[in-house]
């Protein structure tokens, strides 16, 4: 804030100063301590405490106390207040005043910081505090530290003539001031950090410098820096080239805008980038680029994962085109690491522009944000300049970009290390550390099962599947989780007799036959629709009962069968070009203990959410992201699950200005090239080309009561009959229920879902999921990339 903020009544050209009023740079020679303890009145004030008094708040009691003062002759009299409200917080030019701050904000007034600065600016030695609210402790103490007695009126004398001290009960230590980027106030740092790093007043997370993310990031002592001190370069002889270094340095504290080096996060070995906004903005010249570019090429070398902590204002334009380079350096030493299959997780910060985002920022194979961080290339004030329209407030915040597909999540910073760690594990990087101790050692899952084991959902939720000790009990938990489902709980019991693995039992089951199961229906059955206005009662239309129960509101929907399928799952979100589409979910998760990248449709579990999900009918940027998550996986030999549940593709003018039918032929041959097992189950509807775009896989299953055609049965009925209403008749003759598409080849497998329907008993059905899913899994894994592609190829030739 300016120093000099402060202002006499005379500051307004229109008040003549009265006689008898203390010019405001008194001082007093000496002055007594302090006392917490003591009673004033009012009118004593000013002898036995000379200097300003500061009357500290806003409103009728900050006007009544400055009336009372002015009637008993105290001088001189501060009050605090606001640069755009001098003359109402002058009283009439009764008082003088201290700004706050440029704009009246109530929350200045309770600030620490702000109140003591503008008390310190005065020299004022006493404070009377009219608020209402109570001052905080830290006030309190930080006042009694600078001999600044503070006092409020007795609670028994409303003409306010007399004043006690307010003591700070315990002394705090000593405040260590930092102001926040966003709304400019300052706080204390042990109150930041109490509130997980956000300011007290709006809310906005306070920027990290390097030695606070390494420490809320990276196992304690486990950062080591590369290349700390690579010497300057100043390619354009830029005027003060050093001077402007030499004071970053001095203001900052670091030496560079980037440190970089390895470290560990959860005892997994990483190679890691922090940017310094104290340091010229995190500008990126030529140092930050070799370092980057130093610190990436060490990873690929080593085999290590890289994770980059991106805060920049873009290129520095000290060094002119040389700064430019680096965004091609950088990228180009990010592809050689990402070429050689190796993880790369950009984490972006606040705030993150220019040509940083333009390079390594969003290359990432999974890029994360802290909420609210702000991401764009140009600034908002440019672009606003430049097409002449006012931006939306939450212009190219974090929670802009995830909505426009730019991001993979946000992130809460206290949740940030062990979604990493998370991350990393799901990427096949293990602990190189050794176990600490034998108690460790003996409860680890790695260690083979205990004895006593855990049965049904408990089991589940209890042992992660990943690991060895979860394979032992697997079949028991799912025998306990599908107790009473009739036919197939004999089948799978059966099949825990002859076989432990969860492929032995899903093969028992299949080969037992789904038709014979109670509760499957048979594969056909005659259908006879009535004519209309006959008392002839129409005969079960299996296909027509399936479409019903597919879109059977309370079905279950592709989210709860990642919840309940996939351990660890993080949802990765967007196409990294236009947006985030709701009714594709994907992201990357474990099953069995297998990594594997899920893509589902999702049409919402109530209305609110199915018209933000679009009904389950994607957009282009929905296949586009569903591309870049079957990319992602064919990268990291991750298997492909998909779940299908979709009407058809969005068939609107928006999605073919954009590109539906080329989204959905690239999605298939993208899907027919890929070298990683791909399995496919439709849970609910199968509708025309915007299902095939997640089923070109290895293994096709369906639901038994769950749909897969070329349109809808309205539609067909509407476009060969013109007549909407023979849909039961057109939903026989399309031959689309699970029976059917067995029958014809184009699936693999029926999957039961129970003793009734799926919306009747979701836990049973996503048990023979999970079942069909994990043994097909295990019949794929032994084929080889080639193998799976030509599989996949001859699999759709024969038709």
């Amino acid at each position: 804030m300016d120093p000099e903020r402060y202002y006499k009544y005379t500051d307004f050209g229109t008040v003549e100063q009265p006689a008898g009023v203390m010019p405001v740079e008194h001082q007093p020679e000496e002055a007594d301590e302090a006392s917490p303890d003591t009673v004033y009145l009012l009118d004593q004030l000013s002898q036995k405490r000379p200097g300003p008094v500061l009357l500290a708040g806003f409103g009728t009691p900050l006007k009544n106390a400055v009336r009372a003062a002015s009637n008993l002759g105290v001088r001189p009299i501060f009050t605090t207040g606001t640069d755009d409200k001098l003359r109402a917080f002058s009283f009439g030019s009764t008082a003088n005043v201290t700004s706050l701050g440029p704009k009246f904000d109530e929350r200045l007034f309770t600030n620490e910081f702000a109140v003591l600065e503008a008390a310190e600016r005065i020299g004022a030695r006493t404070l009377l505090w009219t608020m209402r609210e109570q001052p905080s402790a830290l006030l309190r103490s930080e006042a009694q530290r600078r001999g600044i007695l503070m006092m409020m009126p007795h609670e028994s004398d409303r003409s306010l003539l007399t004043w006690v001290g307010m003591p700070a009960e315990d002394e705090l230590p000593p405040a260590r001031w930092r102001m926040c980027a966003h709304c400019r106030l300052t706080h204390d740092e042990a109150r930041i950090r109490a509130n997980d790093w956000k300011c007290p007043t709006c809310g906005r997370l306070y920027r990290m410098d390097s030695d606070e993310r390494i420490e809320a990031t990276f196992d304690a002592g486990s950062f080591h820096e590369m290349d700390a001190d690579l010497p300057e370069a100043d390619p354009l002889d830029f005027p003060g080239f050093d001077e402007v270094i030499e004071r970053a340095r001095d203001r900052s504290g670091k030496r560079e805008s980037v440190r970089c080096g390895t470290a560990r996060i959860e005892g997994i070995p990483v190679a890691a980038g922090i940017m310094e906004t104290a340091f010229m903005m995190g500008s990126m010249g030529h140092v930050v680029g070799e370092k980057l570019a130093r610190m990436v090429e060490h990873a690929t070398t080593e085999r290590l994962p890289v994770i980059i902590f991106c805060a920049s204002g873009g290129a520095r334009m000290q060094e002119g085109l040389v700064s430019l380079m680096q965004m091609a350096k950088v990228s180009a030493a990010i592809e050689a690491h990402s070429r050689a299959g190796l993880l790369f997780v950009s984490v972006i910060t606040d705030p993150t522009t220019g040509g940083v985002t333009a390079s390594f920022a969003t290359l990432g194979d999974i890029i994360l944000a802290e909420p609210q961080a702000l991401l764009g290339f140009a600034g908002r004030r440019v672009i606003q300049d430049t097409i002449k329209q006012t931006l939306p407030e939450s212009f190219q915040s974090a929670e802009f970009a995830l909505e426009h597909g730019l991001l993979d999540a946000i992130i809460e910073r206290a949740d940030m290390r062990s979604t990493l760690a998370n991350i990393l594990r799901l990427h096949n990087y293990e602990s190189t550390e050794e176990p600490r101790g034998t108690e460790q050692m003996a409860s680890s899952p790695d260690n083979g099962p205990s004895d006593d084991k855990p049965s049904g959902e408990d089991a589940i939720c209890s042992v992660p599947l990943g690991s060895s000790a979860a394979s032992a009990w697997v079949p028991e938990a799912l025998r306990g989780l599908m107790s009473g489902l009739s036919g197939l709980a004999d089948s799978v019991g059966q099949a825990i007799g002859e076989q432990t693995s969860a492929a032995g039992m899903w093969w028992a089951l299949r080969s037992k036959g789904v038709a014979d199961l109670p509760s499957t229906r048979p594969a056909t059955t005659s259908i006879n629709i009535p004519v209309p206005g006959s008392k002839q009662p129409a005969a079960t239309n299996r296909a027509w009962e399936s479409v019903q129960l597919a879109r059977n509101a309370k079905r279950p929907t592709s989210l709860y069968y990642i919840a309940s399928l996939f351990d660890d799952f993080i949802e990765l979100h967007g196409d990294r070009a236009f947006a985030d589409d709701g009714a594709i979910v994907g992201g990357i998760g474990r099953i069995n203990g297998r990594e594997v990248t899920v893509i589902a449709e999702e049409k919402g579990a109530d209305l609110k959410s199915r018209i933000a999900r679009n009904f389950g009918c994607p957009q282009p940027e929905g296949y586009r992201k569903a591309q870049r998550l079957m990319q992602q996986a064919e990268k990291f030999g991750r298997p492909i699950v998909c779940l299908v549940d979709t009407q058809g593709a969005f068939c609107g003018r928006e999605a073919e200005e954009r590109g539906i039918g080329n989204a959905i032929s690239e999605s298939l041959a993208l899907m027919a090239g890929l070298t990683v097992p791909v399995i496919t189950v439709v849970i609910g509807e199968g509708g025309s080309g915007g299902a095939l775009a997640l089923a070109v896989a290895n293994r096709v299953a369906m639901q038994e009561n769950a749909v897969y055609s070329v349109l809808s049965p309205e539609g067909f009925a509407s476009i060969l009959w013109k007549d909407g209403n023979r849909a039961p008749e057109a939903a026989e003759v399309m031959k689309m229920s699970a029976s059917d598409a067995l029958a014809l080849g184009v699936i693999e497998d029926v999957i039961p879902e129970g003793a009734e329907a799926a919306h009747e008993n979701p836990d049973q059905a996503a048990a023979a999921v999970w079942l069909y899913i994990t043994a097909a899994l295990d019949e794929l894994s032994a084929l080889t990339p080639e193998e799976l592609r030509a599989q996949r190829y001859e699999r759709f030739r024969k038709f």
